[in-house]
């Protein structure tokens, strides 16, 4: 027996289609982790330095100063084998993670709404930590899309559950 059956697509309000763009956008995000970290498995810290001198090269010979350049050739010197394998397996489970709940979630899986509501708040909670240590556009950002898919999950989850009769 399938667990819903979702309105037609023609009847699907705004936030439908910003829920579904969402979770698309959270699955490619879990794609790329899971490439990074397999990535980071089999490239050395040596490696990756070799590559990040070159691909910051042009920029540095232009603006010594380059605030990006500089902090990736910074962050660059100070891997070693253990920061690489931390994270790889960091990105690797959050990779999974996401891209089985999106799964699950986008197959109508009741059980992975309150999953993933969860995961995003553990998101969330980490990402607020951060940005008090060090405060970025990016990651406040982040979390700001984190939490209206918090929002828009919350929701989906609660006309789901109704759907259902539950």
């Amino acid at each position: 027996m399938k667990e819903s059956s979702r309105p037609a697509p023609a009847r699907r309000t705004l936030l439908d289609r910003l829920f579904r763009v969402g979770l698309v956008l959270k699955a490619l995000d879990g794609v790329l982790e899971l490439a990074g970290g397999t990535l980071l498995l089999f490239v050395s810290p040596a490696q990756i330095g070799t590559f990040v001198g070159l691909i910051t090269q042009h920029e540095l010979s232009e603006d010594p100063h380059d605030l990006i350049a500089n902090a990736l050739r910074h962050l660059a010197t100070g891997l070693d084998v253990s920061a690489t394998l931390f994270a790889a397996i960091y990105l690797l489970a959050h990779g999974v993670v996401k891209v089985v709940l999106v799964w699950a979630v986008l197959r109508d899986r009741l059980w992975a709404y309150p999953w993933l509501i969860g995961f995003l708040l553990a998101f969330i909670s980490y990402q607020v930590y951060e940005m008090t240590v060090r405060f970025s556009w990016g990651m406040l950002l982040l979390t700001l899309f984190d939490a209206v898919m918090v929002a828009l999950t919350w929701r989906e989850y609660r006309l789901h559950r109704q759907r259902l009769g539950q």
